[in-house]
């Protein structure tokens, strides 16, 4: 069965949703991350999706404190994304708690680099994140349009041992319109042993049954569940034991 991540974004310290990816277009849901990460605990939740979006954009983690108070209070597995340009702020993740890595930008367009992390922490702590616009790669929080081929991209990946994917397709984020379906769909058939987590559209439980019948491993929640389309009682639901 498909497990539900729910995800938390954040903006200056505050949970947040974008739509489209468009940084003028926020909507604020809550000040406290971590009373939300703590809801989601108590209805089972045993992975978040935390994304830095002041991070993303500015390539330089700058939410960390977030990431500290929901890892040192919960027993949550966080992935942690957004402005992870180097080593040492990759170190400074790791160390403030997070379990897994989401890597976009650095792998996009310094796979070199990237690949110098998998070799010394290994493929199995490290999700790729492949925020898709048309089917190339966009990078830094989505407002730099690569001409980097989606499938192009996550074959490179395979390649180095990463399996976990993120995929968004930047148009649906947030627009709880539904789910790229024919996408992933084209993935999973290419790209045979991929772990791939779907983001982006989901608007109801039934979106999530057809991510589960094109063969998605998982799927992140954000707007659907902060706007009361799907509920605590759905998150507890799709966790696997």
């Amino acid at each position: 069965m498909i497990t539900v991540i729910p995800a938390i974004d954040i903006i200056g310290g505050k949970c947040v949703r974008l739509s489209e990816g468009d940084y003028s277009r926020v909507s604020e849901y809550s000040a406290n991350p971590l009373e939300v990460a703590k809801q989601f605990e108590d209805a089972g939740v045993r992975r978040l999706h935390l994304v830095d979006l002041d991070g993303a954009k500015n390539g330089a983690s700058s939410n960390m404190n977030v990431l500290e108070k929901i890892a040192g209070a919960t027993q949550i597995e966080v992935d942690f994304g957004g402005g992870i340009t180097s080593m040492s702020i990759l170190e400074d993740v790791l160390s403030a708690g997070a379990k897994y890595v989401t890597i976009g930008s650095m792998a996009a367009k310094n796979p070199d680099i990237f690949e110098g992390w998998i070799t010394r922490y290994g493929s199995e702590r490290f999700f790729v994140g492949a925020d898709v616009r048309n089917t190339k790669i966009a990078v830094k929080g989505w407002l730099e349009q690569t001409e980097i081929d989606v499938f192009d991209f996550l074959r490179s990946m395979m390649n180095k041992g990463v399996h976990y994917v993120f995929c968004t397709d930047i148009s649906k984020d947030g627009m709880l319109q539904g789910p790229s379906l024919d996408l992933y769909r084209d993935i999973i058939e290419r790209m045979p042993g991929i772990r791939l987590v779907a983001s982006g559209g989901v608007s109801s439980v039934a979106d999530i049954e057809m991510l589960d019948a094109v063969g998605c491993e998982s799927v992140i929640v954000g707007k659907a569940f902060y706007e009361g389309k799907i509920t605590m009682k759905d998150l507890s639901r799709f966790q696997n034991p």
